[in-house]
């Protein structure tokens, strides 16, 4: 299986599926167009997100970041008078600096990724959308920013005009984001946000048109027609998409399998389940009931 994934709702479900499918059976695109250089480091949320999901190390209370992490270097630059404008802890930055290093080496995103796994312990493939860089640049009330200006240092408060991802036109598919989407029949699009996390990864030359030869199973990211996490909503309007699940499948594109929440108002076709994920309990209980309806499906067609 392959999972397209953002930073916070599909690492909750990788939570589960990690420990009911074989690591081998695993593979995990992750999106980069929220990645930034920050504090001489090469920081990439989304993919540390997965990585410390599939390591044991996630903060569950935030999703992000390294439990029981500490912020002695982050504090002591704010008291130097450097705004440093992300909350790093020091086993986060440990990895930023051992990525770093190797891309100053002349590594690709892909080696350094797969270097880190590695280290980490982690049996599955896990690999970026992309070697190239792309930004998510956005347009609002403030005037244009980068995507983690807007959400973390200002709180997503703005109004939302639009959205771009600068660096597309030039970036590729990284080459293990094709082999493995060559190799596998079903791909599945992670609870996360469909916009700035799915969207630069579906954006991508020739994603697409591979993606209309696949089986596509998504499951929305919003429970009870709401986002369970971040500024999708917000997003969605700022593209001029409709509200709930019908926005989500909308942008998504091509689904052949689309799974909403119990709650969801989604009149069209569907699979319904509970798609909660505050406890490893029901992070496993989403990934066994999707499993089963992956499955079920496929023996109907």
């Amino acid at each position: 299986m392959l999972v397209l994934s953002g930073g916070t709702g599909t690492p909750k479900l990788l939570m589960g599926l990690k420990e009911l499918v074989p690591p081998e059976q695993l593979s995990i695109v992750v999106n980069t167009a929220e990645d930034l250089w920050l504090s001489g480091n090469y920081i990439s949320p989304d993919l540390d997100s997965v990585l410390y999901t599939l390591a044991d190390m996630i903060d569950e209370k935030r999703w992000w970041g390294i439990k029981g992490d500490r912020t002695w270097t982050h504090d002591f630059l704010i008291s130097l008078g450097l705004q440093e404008k992300l909350v790093i802890g020091e086993r986060d930055r440990a990895v930023h600096i051992f990525r770093s290093d190797l891309l100053r080496r002349g590594a690709s995103l892909s080696q350094a990724t797969g270097a880190l796994a590695e280290a980490l312990g982690i049996a599955q493939k896990v690999v970026p959308m992309s070697d190239d860089p792309v930004s998510t640049i956005l347009s609002t009330s403030e005037g244009q920013m980068h995507f983690q200006d807007f959400w973390v240092a200002l709180k997503g408060k703005p109004v939302v005009s639009g959205i771009s991802f600068i660096g597309m036109d030039r970036a590729r598919p990284s080459p293990a984001f094709l082999e493995r989407l060559d190799r596998e029949e079903t791909v599945l699009i992670g609870p996360s946000n469909p916009v700035t996390s799915i969207g630069p990864i579906l954006a991508l030359p020739g994603i697409r048109e591979r993606l209309a030869k696949k089986r596509v199973v998504a499951v929305s990211p919003l429970l009870e027609d709401r986002p369970a996490s971040g500024p999708a909503a917000k997003f969605m309007a700022a593209l001029g998409a409709p509200a709930g699940d019908e926005g989500v499948r909308l942008l998504l594109g091509k689904v052949d399998l689309f799974i909403v929440d119990k709650k969801s108002s989604y009149p069209g076709e569907c699979r319904r389940m509970s798609t909660r994920m505050k406890t490893r309990r029901e992070s496993r209980k989403v990934a066994q009931e999707l499993l089963a309806i992956i499955e079920d499906a496929s023996g109907q067609d």
